[in-house]
């Protein structure tokens, strides 16, 4: 079987032996519901799709001459289909978007998200704590939610501070306290932990914030109100006083909301598909209790031949299957499928789902400020593409480079007195940064503290693999460091066989200020300053400080990993003066790792015995 990448899908494609045995294969395929995959030369799964009838669906693919172009380009790639039989349509939208998470194939749709969405939780405990979260859910707690963002639940926590006074600190401060903290005396929190609060009197607050998340704010007030009245009129002023204070901070927590809905309890997502100039963005906002808590913008991967309601129904799917989903889902446009799409997530909850596209009254204010919102981020989105491209035509042609420079990859060395080197590389490409492009490299095997070494090592990584073929070149490679780290970056390329992208050195200057950095250029080592109002000089900036936060940020996690892993504190017999001494005489932590028992032994106060404990223990 061969691979004919110049093979046309059309109605009559040329007969080679790769697209004979795919039609060979088709006419095989049973007429049932199931998924099917469409898989290249190398097992790289193309493209992941659903079926009521497979031998149907597929067929498609095959008899029509009117595809688009994208859909043209993968079959040129196709080496073999894979299908999977099922019982129902339900569940082959089940598996095909669970592949589609797992594989990511290169042309389905796919809506990311790199993180779970975080909500607001009330602990299991007896004292139950109030407490942001993301991540898998526990029965023993109570989580409301989920939120857009963590800015969304962190005010939340704020707001429901004032109004409740619930603990937020964790287990290992509450257990601990002889006092109160200062949330305290702010009147933040309680006190529970050292009993300045009845169990009773804090189960009940517990209770109200949890009726007050769930949507019954206005339901709590009345009872609040009646409670104020009751002891006002037993005299017990300093209840009633406190009382009203509570209801006066939970009527501003309402107020605060700028979108609020008639019906109390009313939990509901607004989803909302707009394409625009070949731009397709989802508008996600969420109401909970009632109560519009944010929205996010979503532009998905490989949308560009899907139409909105194609892209909203594939959306929806995505997100919401194995997800917490609320009872109303309000869409625009309609997605396709939204009567299968609607049962599934009812069969999932536990309850109805509904999926409504033509609201009436407020609901229909709020889809409409969604459509709205996707078509604000569309123009923002575009607006800084123009911005970027403007930067990197402004770059081209201040260093007079190929004039098809799109691809820009910077590297950059993180580590703190030789220990834990971390190197980090950033894209940008496509008019934009490319997080999902950028790599981490844990640096091994060299002297602590050689950044030379380090650059050497990285880009050998790097690059040996772009020279066998795997990965993309790049035009530009920004190296952030002086002639030093560019002459090592210059041997890489030379000892690699790679020639063709350019090489420029980005130093900070004598005065490490922003706007004052030199650019070198590889080979002559030529020395240029551009304008600090000089665009490129922003593209520049913008690339070489996200490489420098991409690669502190992984210093920071692999060596607060290696402190905790192997820490001179749980050495019996080191305490904080030979610590001290220690890290001073071998530079750091990695260097006491690398040190013999007799050179342990140098080092004032420590013995055989002790360098013995301190090498076994590192090891």
């Amino acid at each position: 079987m061969t691979d004919d990448v110049t093979a046309q899908p059309t109605a009559q494609p040329e007969p080679d032996e790769r697209w004979t045995a795919l039609l060979a294969q088709v006419k095989t395929l049973p007429n049932l519901p199931g998924v099917y995959r469409y898989i290249a030369a190398d097992g790289a799964v193309l493209y992941v799709g659903k079926a009521l009838d497979l031998k149907k669906r597929v067929g498609s693919y095959f008899q029509k001459n009117d595809q688009s172009p994208r859909i043209k380009l993968m079959l040129t790639h196709v080496a073999r289909i894979d299908t999977t039989v099922v019982r129902s349509e339900a569940e082959a939208l089940v598996l095909e978007n669970n592949l589609i998470k797992a594989l990511s194939p290169r042309y389905n749709i796919l809506f990311r998200d790199d993180k779970s969405y975080p909500y607001v939780v009330l602990t299991g405990h007896k004292s139950p704590r109030l407490a942001y979260y993301r991540g898998a859910l526990d029965k023993r707690n109570r989580y409301f939610g989920p939120f857009p963002n963590g800015y969304a639940v962190k005010e939340s926590i704020q707001l429901l501070q004032k109004v409740f006074k619930l603990r937020t600190c964790e287990d290992t401060v509450y257990a601990n306290r002889s006092r109160p903290c200062l949330l305290y005396q702010i009147k933040r929190c309680s006190g529970p932990c050292v009993n300045l609060i009845s169990p009773e009197d804090y189960q009940r607050d517990v209770q109200h914030a949890e009726r007050f998340l769930s949507g019954k704010g206005s339901e709590l007030l009345e009872e609040l109100e009646t409670r104020m009245q009751a002891a006002s009129d037993s005299w017990d002023f300093e209840l009633a006083a406190a009382l009203r204070d509570q209801i006066q901070s939970l009527a501003k927590v309402q107020e605060r909301q700028f979108v609020s809905s008639n019906t109390n309890e009313l939990d509901a997502d607004i989803v909302a598909c707009v394409i625009r100039q070949g731009t397709l963005c989802v508008n996600l906002a969420m109401v909970r209790g009632g109560r519009h808590v944010g929205d996010k913008n979503i532009f998905p991967s490989h949308g560009e031949d899907y139409d909105d309601a194609e892209a909203l129904a594939a959306f929806l799917a995505q997100h919401y299957l194995e997800r917490s989903v609320p009872p109303l889902l309000l869409c625009n446009p309609a997605p396709d499928g939204a009567a299968l799409i609607a049962d599934l997530l009812s069969e999932q909850a536990g309850r109805k789902v509904v999926i409504n596209s033509n609201p009436n009254g407020e609901r229909r204010v709020w889809l409409e400020m969604a459509t709205k919102n996707a078509e604000l981020a569309i123009l923002q989105r575009q607006a800084q593409a123009a911005s970027q491209a403007g930067r990197l035509t402004a770059l081209v042609e201040a260093l007079d480079l190929p004039e098809e420079t799109q691809r820009i990859e910077c590297f950059d060395i993180s580590h703190t007195m030789g220990e834990a080197t971390v190197a980090s590389c950033v894209v940008f490409d496509r008019g934009d940064m490319q997080p999902k492009e950028y790599r981490r490299y844990n640096i091994e095997g060299i002297t602590g503290g050689d950044d030379y070494a380090a650059m050497k090592q990285v880009l050998t990584r790097r690059y040996e693999k772009v020279a066998n073929g795997e990965g993309k070149m790049p035009d530009l490679i920004l190296i952030d460091g002086g002639k030093g780290q560019l002459t090592q970056a210059e041997e890489v390329m030379a000892e690699v066989g790679l020639t063709q992208p350019t090489l420029l050195g980005v130093a900070k200057g004598e005065t490490r200020k922003a706007g004052l950095e030199q650019l070198i250029v590889a080979t002559t080592h030529a020395v240029i300053r551009l304008p600090t109002d000089h665009a490129g000089l922003h593209l520049i900036q913008q690339i070489r400080d996200e490489s420098h936060r991409f690669a502190i940020t992984g210093h920071r996690a692999r060596r607060a990993k290696a402190r905790v892993a192997s820490s001179l504190e749980d050495i019996e017999g080191v305490g904080p003066k030979r610590r001290q001494k220690l890290l001073a005489r071998f530079g750091g932590l990695q260097g006491v790792k690398a040190a013999s028992v007799d050179d342990l032994m140098l080092v004032d106060g420590i013995n055989a015995e002790l360098a013995e404990r301190i090498y076994a223990a590192l090891r």
